[in-house]
């Protein structure tokens, strides 16, 4: 457990809350990927920048060799203030700007993934008026229903994101036609936190069928973006601290049937950091109800919203305590009810000032923190 590993004599003393970095778990994942990958050189991993822009734990990515995904000019900046070179850049999302785009034809990315009809037109515009070529993936909606929150399952039919099937081959054909893009492949996403590799699995018998589809209307099929999406354990981040990368890989590997030498893209993004990282929190009260009792804590929402967001599940241990195991609410003190971290969560007798760390929020940790009730951002520490 962090317990044991936390170095509190180095960081105990620090104002809370904080967001604490464990960059040797960082950089072990990362060597898990490139071994789980170094054999497959079809296999081409981008980091989903959304996850955790800290610069820090970018430049520790950027040097692990695995490209940017991004969805923001702030974030293609960022990439590329962090040592991601442009050509390994992609660029995603529903709502690009103008000047979004003309950033990212600037800088050189590698592609853009076009999410609608209108918008293939708009970069067509802005790219031939700048004499230049954008290259671009289609994003299709494969109708796929991954075994996850409702919030971040992105693949059905109807949906903001994507393309829908039945628009497939029209937005290909005018890609194929349109004067400021070049056609290069088509990208997929269907979800977030899927620990069902047979999510995965109908994912690549889906791009298989449209494949297929393509080929027989003599359409061409280019590279393909199978997005990302695999989970991690926020149950067991001690017993599970690196996502089962192999199992991800190996089911892209034996589920697709593309031709020969075809790229296959990923955007991985909680599975790289969500367990690196963990957001530390001081006892301010120990609150006795009627029939429960709270542990008050100085860290909030607004430094990790998922379990407000979410209802999401985040595993908290008492840095401080080797006392007997209690069962308390551990809440923050932003004045919302929804800003509780863990009800009856099991841990050792809380006292005023221990430290409490809030485990696996190094994804949506750091990269989701507001500045709700004028709340100042935390610092974010580095076990290095």
């Amino acid at each position: 457990m962090l317990k044991g590993s936390f170095p509190v004599e180095k960081f105990g003393g620090l104002r809370t809350p904080f967001y604490y970095y464990d960059l040797r778990l960082l950089r072990r994942t990362l060597e898990t990927i490139r071994s789980c990958t170094e054999a497959i050189p079809e296999f081409k991993v981008h980091y989903a920048v959304k996850a955790n822009a800290n610069p820090v734990l970018l430049a520790e990515i950027a040097a692990g060799g695995l490209g940017a995904d991004c969805v923001s000019g702030g974030e293609i900046r960022a990439a590329v203030e962090a040592g991601f070179r442009p050509g390994d850049i992609v660029y995603a999302g529903v709502g690009k700007s103008d000047a979004e785009i003309l950033l990212a034809l600037e800088t050189g990315i590698s592609r853009f993934n076009v999410e609608s009809a209108a918008e293939l037109e708009v970069i067509s515009e802005l790219a031939a008026a700048a004499g230049k070529k954008a290259p671009v993936s289609l994003r299709i909606n494969p109708d796929i229903g991954a075994h996850t929150h409702s919030n971040i399952t992105t693949g059905l039919a109807e949906n903001k994101f994507g393309i829908n099937y039945e628009q497939m081959e029209d937005v290909l054909r005018m890609a194929l036609e349109l004067p400021g893009v070049e056609y290069k492949g088509l990208h997929f996403h269907i979800g977030s936190q899927i620990l069902d590799m047979m999510d995965f699995v109908a994912l690549c018998n889906r791009v298989n069928s449209l494949v297929d589809e393509l080929t027989r209307a003599g359409l061409p099929v280019g590279d393909i973006n199978v997005g990302g999406g695999l989970g991690v354990s926020y149950e067991h981040p001690n017993l599970l601290p690196v996502p089962d990368f192999k199992s991800y890989f190996e089911t892209f590997r034996r589920h697709l049937r593309l031709p020969a030498g075809t790229c296959v893209h990923f955007e991985l993004g909680r599975s790289v950091v969500a367990q690196c990282g963990s957001l530390i929190s001081r006892v301010l009260y120990v609150k006795q109800g009627t029939t429960k009792q709270f542990a008050v804590v100085d860290g909030s929402m607004t430094e990790l919203i998922r379990p407000a967001l979410y209802k999401a599940y985040h595993r908290i241990e008492n840095l401080s305590s080797e006392g007997p195991e209690e069962i308390y609410d551990v809440v923050g003190p932003v004045c919302e009810s929804s800003d509780v971290f863990l009800k009856a969560a099991h841990l050792n007798k809380c006292s005023r000032g221990d430290l409490l760390a809030i485990r696996s929020a190094g994804a949506y940790g750091e990269a989701m923190a507001s500045r709700y009730n004028c709340r100042p951002l935390p610092e974010a520490y580095y076990d290095r």
